[in-house]
């Protein structure tokens, strides 16, 4: 479940909350109970880490790098 930062636009209180991804946004402020807290748009924290994430980790010998050789790019031209 990713978290997700709030802010309530009305008294600046800031909180992180973990939300189902089908999870209706939080609109009502904790702490001032106005309905002025909103969603922010933030850098999200994951990693692409281990085997498998990159081009050549399952390509051997010639057909390694196959997106800056030079017989792909004369066969998309």
């Amino acid at each position: 479940m990713p978290i997700y930062e709030y802010m309530c636009k009305s008294c600046g209180f800031e909180k992180d909350v973990l939300q189902k991804l089908s999870d209706q946004p939080l609109t009502d402020c904790p702490e001032c109970l106005q309905p002025e807290f909103t969603k922010q748009i933030s850098a999200a924290g994951f990693r692409l880490k281990g085997s498998g994430w990159y081009e050549t980790d399952f390509k051997t010998g010639k057909k390694k790098n196959l997106a800056g050789s030079e017989s792909s790019a004369a066969a998309k031209s």
